[in-house]
Protein backbone atom coordinates (compact mmCIF):
# COMPACT_ATOMS: atom_id res chain seq x y z
CA UNK A 1 0.00 0.00 0.00
CA UNK A 2 3.06 2.25 0.04
CA UNK A 3 2.46 3.63 -3.47
CA UNK A 4 -1.32 3.74 -3.26
CA UNK A 5 -3.10 7.00 -2.63
CA UNK A 6 -6.20 7.27 -0.48
CA UNK A 7 -8.27 7.57 -3.66
CA UNK A 8 -6.81 4.31 -5.01
CA UNK A 9 -7.62 2.50 -1.77
CA UNK A 10 -11.20 3.84 -1.73
CA UNK A 11 -11.69 2.99 -5.41
CA UNK A 12 -10.80 -0.66 -4.70
CA UNK A 13 -13.35 -1.03 -1.86
CA UNK A 14 -16.36 -1.54 -4.16
CA UNK A 15 -14.83 -4.48 -6.02
CA UNK A 16 -13.70 -6.01 -2.72
CA UNK A 17 -17.25 -5.71 -1.31
CA UNK A 18 -18.81 -7.26 -4.43
CA UNK A 19 -16.35 -10.17 -4.37
CA UNK A 20 -17.00 -10.81 -0.67
CA UNK A 21 -20.79 -10.70 -1.09
CA UNK A 22 -20.76 -13.05 -4.09
CA UNK A 23 -18.33 -15.46 -2.41
CA UNK A 24 -20.77 -15.77 0.49
CA UNK A 25 -23.77 -16.20 -1.82
CA UNK A 26 -25.62 -13.17 -0.44
CA UNK A 27 -27.96 -11.07 -2.58
CA UNK A 28 -28.05 -7.29 -2.43
CA UNK A 29 -31.61 -7.55 -1.06
CA UNK A 30 -30.49 -9.87 1.77
CA UNK A 31 -27.54 -7.63 2.59
CA UNK A 32 -29.78 -4.55 2.61
CA UNK A 33 -32.15 -6.27 5.05
CA UNK A 34 -29.26 -7.28 7.32
CA UNK A 35 -27.42 -3.94 7.33
CA UNK A 36 -30.21 -1.39 6.98
CA UNK A 37 -28.35 0.12 4.01
CA UNK A 38 -30.54 0.45 0.91
CA UNK A 39 -30.06 -1.92 -2.00
CA UNK A 40 -29.37 0.97 -4.39
CA UNK A 41 -26.69 2.41 -2.06
CA UNK A 42 -25.03 -1.01 -1.78
CA UNK A 43 -25.12 -1.42 -5.57
CA UNK A 44 -23.61 2.03 -6.16
CA UNK A 45 -20.95 1.33 -3.52
CA UNK A 46 -19.98 -1.96 -5.19
CA UNK A 47 -19.92 -0.36 -8.65
CA UNK A 48 -17.71 2.50 -7.53
CA UNK A 49 -20.43 5.12 -8.06
CA UNK A 50 -20.47 5.92 -4.34
CA UNK A 51 -17.51 6.46 -1.99
CA UNK A 52 -17.12 4.21 1.02
CA UNK A 53 -17.74 5.94 4.33
CA UNK A 54 -17.43 4.68 7.87
CA UNK A 55 -21.23 4.81 8.21
CA UNK A 56 -21.54 2.36 5.29
CA UNK A 57 -18.58 0.13 6.10
CA UNK A 58 -19.32 -0.53 9.79
CA UNK A 59 -22.65 -2.35 9.20
CA UNK A 60 -21.05 -4.28 6.31
CA UNK A 61 -18.13 -5.38 8.50
CA UNK A 62 -20.65 -6.58 11.11
CA UNK A 63 -22.77 -8.40 8.52
CA UNK A 64 -19.75 -10.18 7.03
CA UNK A 65 -18.15 -10.70 10.46
CA UNK A 66 -14.79 -9.37 9.26
CA UNK A 67 -12.53 -6.60 10.58
CA UNK A 68 -13.08 -3.21 8.96
CA UNK A 69 -9.47 -3.38 7.75
CA UNK A 70 -10.38 -6.36 5.54
CA UNK A 71 -13.01 -4.30 3.71
CA UNK A 72 -10.61 -1.51 2.82
CA UNK A 73 -7.54 -3.67 2.26
CA UNK A 74 -5.55 -2.16 5.13
CA UNK A 75 -2.23 -3.79 5.97
CA UNK A 76 -2.18 -6.18 8.93
CA UNK A 77 -0.97 -4.72 12.18
CA UNK A 78 -0.39 -6.12 15.61
CA UNK A 79 0.42 -9.61 16.75
CA UNK A 80 -1.30 -12.30 14.60
CA UNK A 81 -0.54 -15.08 17.09
CA UNK A 82 -3.37 -16.58 19.07
CA UNK A 83 -2.61 -16.92 22.76
CA UNK A 84 -3.98 -20.31 23.73
CA UNK A 85 -6.08 -20.47 26.89
CA UNK A 86 -7.34 -24.00 27.56
CA UNK A 87 -10.86 -24.44 28.93
CA UNK A 88 -11.95 -27.57 30.84
CA UNK A 89 -15.49 -28.79 30.20
CA UNK A 90 -17.21 -32.16 30.53
CA UNK A 91 -13.93 -33.75 31.65
CA UNK A 92 -12.21 -32.65 28.43
CA UNK A 93 -9.82 -29.83 27.53
CA UNK A 94 -10.73 -27.40 24.74
CA UNK A 95 -7.99 -25.14 23.36
CA UNK A 96 -9.44 -22.30 21.20
CA UNK A 97 -7.45 -21.96 17.97
CA UNK A 98 -9.43 -19.03 16.57
CA UNK A 99 -10.37 -15.77 18.21
CA UNK A 100 -12.99 -14.24 15.94
CA UNK A 101 -16.47 -14.25 17.48
CA UNK A 102 -19.18 -15.81 15.36
CA UNK A 103 -18.59 -17.83 12.24
CA UNK A 104 -16.56 -21.01 12.29
CA UNK A 105 -14.64 -21.67 15.48
CA UNK A 106 -11.57 -23.94 15.62
CA UNK A 107 -10.54 -25.92 18.72
CA UNK A 108 -8.04 -28.56 19.69
CA UNK A 109 -9.88 -30.98 21.95
CA UNK A 110 -8.13 -33.36 24.32
CA UNK A 111 -9.99 -36.31 25.83
CA UNK A 112 -7.79 -37.49 28.71
CA UNK A 113 -7.02 -41.17 29.30
CA UNK A 114 -9.54 -42.74 31.65
CA UNK A 115 -8.49 -44.15 34.96
CA UNK A 116 -11.29 -46.67 35.40
CA UNK A 117 -11.23 -49.92 33.45
CA UNK A 118 -14.88 -49.88 32.38
CA UNK A 119 -15.66 -47.44 29.56
CA UNK A 120 -18.11 -44.67 30.47
CA UNK A 121 -21.69 -44.94 29.32
CA UNK A 122 -22.18 -42.38 26.51
CA UNK A 123 -24.38 -39.43 27.42
CA UNK A 124 -25.67 -38.16 24.09
CA UNK A 125 -25.93 -34.39 23.67
CA UNK A 126 -27.41 -32.12 21.00
CA UNK A 127 -26.89 -28.46 20.19
CA UNK A 128 -27.25 -26.10 17.26
CA UNK A 129 -24.70 -25.97 14.51
CA UNK A 130 -22.49 -28.25 12.51
CA UNK A 131 -19.26 -29.97 13.53
CA UNK A 132 -16.25 -31.23 11.64
CA UNK A 133 -13.51 -33.12 13.46
CA UNK A 134 -10.15 -34.68 12.64
CA UNK A 135 -8.45 -37.23 14.90
CA UNK A 136 -4.83 -36.19 15.54
CA UNK A 137 -3.86 -38.99 17.91
CA UNK A 138 -5.49 -41.80 19.87
CA UNK A 139 -8.66 -43.66 18.88
CA UNK A 140 -11.93 -41.74 19.05
CA UNK A 141 -15.29 -43.31 19.82
CA UNK A 142 -18.04 -41.27 18.14
CA UNK A 143 -21.61 -42.17 18.99
CA UNK A 144 -23.85 -40.43 16.47
CA UNK A 145 -27.53 -41.26 16.82
CA UNK A 146 -27.76 -45.05 16.45
CA UNK A 147 -24.23 -45.41 15.07
CA UNK A 148 -21.24 -46.28 17.25
CA UNK A 149 -18.03 -45.51 15.33
CA UNK A 150 -14.30 -45.89 16.04
CA UNK A 151 -12.03 -43.37 14.30
CA UNK A 152 -8.23 -43.85 14.12
CA UNK A 153 -5.69 -41.00 13.74
CA UNK A 154 -6.06 -39.18 10.42
CA UNK A 155 -9.79 -39.84 10.12
CA UNK A 156 -12.23 -36.90 9.78
CA UNK A 157 -15.96 -36.86 10.53
CA UNK A 158 -18.67 -34.30 9.86
CA UNK A 159 -22.17 -34.11 11.32
CA UNK A 160 -25.15 -31.95 12.16
CA UNK A 161 -24.87 -31.24 15.90
CA UNK A 162 -28.65 -31.49 16.34
CA UNK A 163 -28.18 -35.28 15.92
CA UNK A 164 -27.57 -36.75 19.42
CA UNK A 165 -23.84 -37.39 19.73
CA UNK A 166 -21.03 -38.24 22.16
CA UNK A 167 -17.24 -38.21 21.89
CA UNK A 168 -14.92 -40.36 23.98
CA UNK A 169 -11.88 -42.57 23.91
CA UNK A 170 -12.36 -45.87 22.07
CA UNK A 171 -9.66 -47.69 24.07
CA UNK A 172 -9.23 -45.67 27.27
CA UNK A 173 -6.19 -43.74 26.00
CA UNK A 174 -5.82 -40.02 25.40
CA UNK A 175 -7.44 -38.70 22.19
CA UNK A 176 -6.50 -35.40 20.52
CA UNK A 177 -8.77 -33.85 17.89
CA UNK A 178 -9.11 -30.75 15.79
CA UNK A 179 -12.71 -29.53 15.78
CA UNK A 180 -14.38 -26.90 13.61
CA UNK A 181 -17.75 -25.77 14.89
CA UNK A 182 -20.15 -23.49 13.07
CA UNK A 183 -23.25 -22.23 14.86
CA UNK A 184 -24.93 -21.31 11.59
CA UNK A 185 -24.60 -24.89 10.36
CA UNK A 186 -22.39 -24.07 7.40
CA UNK A 187 -20.61 -27.27 6.44
CA UNK A 188 -16.85 -27.45 6.18
CA UNK A 189 -15.60 -30.03 3.69
CA UNK A 190 -12.24 -31.63 3.13
CA UNK A 191 -11.48 -31.41 -0.59
CA UNK A 192 -8.69 -33.20 -2.36
CA UNK A 193 -7.38 -32.75 -5.88
CA UNK A 194 -7.26 -35.88 -8.03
Amino acid sequence: MEDETTADVLDAVGARLRTLRRARGITLADLAATTGVSESTLSRLENGQRRATLELLLPLARAYDVPLDDLVGAPRTGDPRIHLKPVRRFGMVFVPLSRRPGGTQAFKMIIPARRQTAPPEPTLQTHEGHEWLYVLSGRLRLVLGERDLRLPPGEPAEFDASVPHWLGSADGGTVELLILFDLQGVRTHVRTER
